[in-house]
């Protein structure tokens, strides 16, 4: 089961995890976390792992929507969007795919939400290669 959109980017990390950022900003979601795994995994394991970022990202307007809707909604919020270096390299940006994700609440009323969602965060991966001038889409 496919469970994530994503796209795949030559550049520096750092450059497409502020890009990403600010995608995300200009679709109207705040990244509420951001989690430096590699970071986490040699503070607290001492192990060595790639560049890899979660962004919690919100967009309130619809958070509060789906809430309305299903209180229990805020169990799979916020939305993670991860940027990781393949072994080649490249960078990968990756959103959760909200569809399959509100699918298991089961409710018919957060379709159209999970469907505006999908669509700002497809706009927001289409972002991310347009602003760093490269992409190998995945």
């Amino acid at each position: 089961m496919e469970y994530t959109i994503q796209t795949s980017v030559t550049g520096k990390f750092d450059d497409v995890v502020d890009i990403t950022i600010a995608a995300l900003e200009d679709e109207g979601f705040g990244v509420l976390c951001d989690i430096d795994i590699q970071a986490t995994l040699k503070e607290k394991l001492g192990e060595e792992f790639r560049q890899y970022r979660i962004l919690g990202a919100c967009n309130p307007p619809l958070a509060y929507e789906g809430l309305t809707e299903e209180i229990e909604l805020g169990a799979l919020l916020p939305c993670n969007v991860i940027v990781y270096e393949t072994d080649d390299g490249d960078i990968v940006v990756s959103a959760v795919d909200p569809q399959q994700l509100v699918g298991i609440a089961d409710n018919d009323a957060l379709d159209s939400i999970a469907t505006e969602v999908n669509e700002r965060f497809e706009r927001v991966l289409s972002a991310v290669p347009d602003k760093l001038g490269s992409t190998s889409e995945a």
